[in-house]
């Protein structure tokens, strides 16, 4: 889920000096809107690693906006009053009243990742505590509260350069202290307890938006660009709010996404192609065969833009396995029994045995994806799947499956080159549809949602794996790189865990 804040993203001096003045006034209305319509609290969270710039943040807040109506709650550790108390009970008396907004420096999150790190809290005692955090969101929410969560994220040597960066000036030295570099040593660690933290609490009434830390003009921006869009959304709202409603999405005010940043002129010489295409496919052989996978099973997934190569990937995967032990479910529009179900009924018949592998050429992702852009299902509808297909995918994960997931990218001329290839070649004009024709046009929306997909659903259990398909030599080793990888990652696992009994 931290993938778009490893970027490098970067705001320069001239565009903020432009955007501030406009954003700060916008900031200051829609404060005053507030204040007049008195209906809702809007609480924010900010969270994040040390040196990410949490402090500076909720200082720029109370510079752009009104300070006599915002209000912050730093948490460290509770008193004895507090540890007298319901864990809660502390939070329950610092929440803002209706027309104010609360921002929160450290949150009910703070004490379990730090539990979590320093092994205070088994995962199951965690995942108790997500549970009831999210059964609190969700009140918060149904009573009218805008509850806004910022984690903001530093690449391990990020953080360390942006901690040296501090140390050096004199007048941020003090921010940095002893604590900040110990917690340097447990970066890893916060990772893999925060993004569980976050995957489990990513709600669609109150999820997270992580935004990346190393430049203070874009975190400043997109903070508070993503503070006012969401106030002005909610005081334009006239429907009964009595029911959960979702922040927006992190606006885009750079250039700089997951797919924007892929190299896509990567490619391999037809020799090196068939060597290593040879090579993976043998290993792969071998994994599917190996002792260990009689316990598992293997999901991949793939989507991509149209004409990316799927198709053709996929044949390189099952020409190195016995057909008996897989099968590929091609996914096209919902039939009239599984639009009497729940979306991802159709998905959970299909999921493989121990010992088999199963393929979907396109996925559930199609609710986030097509049904999104095309208008199929409401916005809530998509905004709640985030959670519900990272709930399927790590229940897939807990019960032994091995989840692999792979978005193919092809550049716009490569993509146009490929179509009118399709309509020439006999035994390929069955690919190109009218309706891929249609969905060139909507070629910016389809951008927006994959991005938000990958921001959204690349957990550490099921991550995605961006694949540059320019050149289909390239993507097909790529891939089956990957799944090795990954599977033997997985078996070894197993494996080690047996000998640690």
């Amino acid at each position: 889920m931290f993938e778009s804040a490893e970027l490098g993203h970067r705001i320069a001096k001239e565009t903020f000096r432009e955007e501030e003045p406009k954003l700060r006034a916008a900031l200051l209305d829609a404060q005053f809107d507030l204040r007049e319509n008195g209906k809702f609290p809007v609480v924010i969270l900010i969270s994040g690693v040390d040196g990410s710039g949490k402090g500076e943040t909720i200082n720029v807040l109370y510079e752009w906006m009104d300070p006599r109506f915002l209000s912050t709650l730093a948490f460290s550790a509770p008193s004895d009053e507090e540890r007298e108390r319901p864990y809660m009970w502390r939070y329950w008396r610092a929440l803002p009243p209706k027309g104010r907004i609360g921002i929160f420096a450290g949150s009910w999150y703070s004490d379990p990742i730090r539990d979590r790190i320093l092994g205070q809290l088994d995962k199951g005692d965690l995942d108790q505590r997500m549970d009831q955090i999210n059964r609190f969101e969700a009140m918060l929410v149904n009573e009218g509260a805008l509850v806004l969560k910022f984690w903001f994220h530093l690449a391990k040597d990020g953080q360390r350069q942006r901690l040296k960066a501090l140390e050096k000036n004199p007048r941020t030295a003090w921010r940095v202290t002893k604590t900040s570099w110990a917690r340097l040593k447990t970066y890893d660690k916060l990772q893999e307890a925060a993004g569980h933290v976050l995957r489990m609490t990513n709600t669609p009434w109150a999820p997270w938006i992580v935004v990346e830390g190393t430049d203070d003009r874009y975190r400043s921006l997109t903070v508070g660009k993503i503070v006012l869009d969401a106030l002005q959304k909610r005081l334009a709202d006239q429907r009964d709010q009595n029911f959960p409603v979702a922040p927006p999405l992190a606006p885009k005010i750079d250039f700089l996404d997951v797919l924007t940043a892929l190299d896509l002129t990567q490619k391999l010489d037809k020799n090196v192609y068939e060597t290593q295409l040879a090579k993976w496919q043998g290993r792969l052989s071998e994994l599917v065969r190996h002792p260990e996978f009689c316990k598992r099973s293997l999901i991949l997934a793939f989507e991509g833009s149209d004409a990316a190569g799927k198709g053709g990937s996929i044949r390189r995967i099952t020409a190195a396995m016995d057909a008996r032990q897989y099968q590929i479910i091609p996914v096209a529009a919902p039939t009239e029994e599984e639009r009497a179900q729940p979306y991802l009924w159709r998905f959970w018949r299909q999921i493989p045995r121990v010992g088999r592998v199963s393929i979907f050429d396109r996925t559930w992702y199609g609710r986030v994806l097509v049904e999104r852009v095309e208008g199929f299902c409401s916005e809530a509808d998509w905004l709640r799947a985030y959670t519900e297909i990272n709930d399927f995918e790590h229940e897939l994960h807990k019960d032994g499956a091995i989840v692999i997931k792979f978005w193919l990218q092809i550049s716009d001329k490569e993509q146009l080159k490929r179509f009118k290839e399709r309509e020439k070649i006999e035994f390929k004009r069955f690919k190109i549809t009218e309706e891929d024709w249609r969905n060139r046009e909507k070629a910016e929306a389809y951008h927006s949602a994959v991005c938000d997909m990958v921001d959204r659903t690349s957990t550490s259990t099921a991550p995605w794996t961006l694949v540059e398909a320019n050149d289909k030599s390239f993507a097909r080793v790529k891939i089956l790189r990957t799944i090795c990888e990954r599977l033997e990652s997985a078996l070894n696992d197993v494996k080690s865990k047996v000998k640690g009994k």
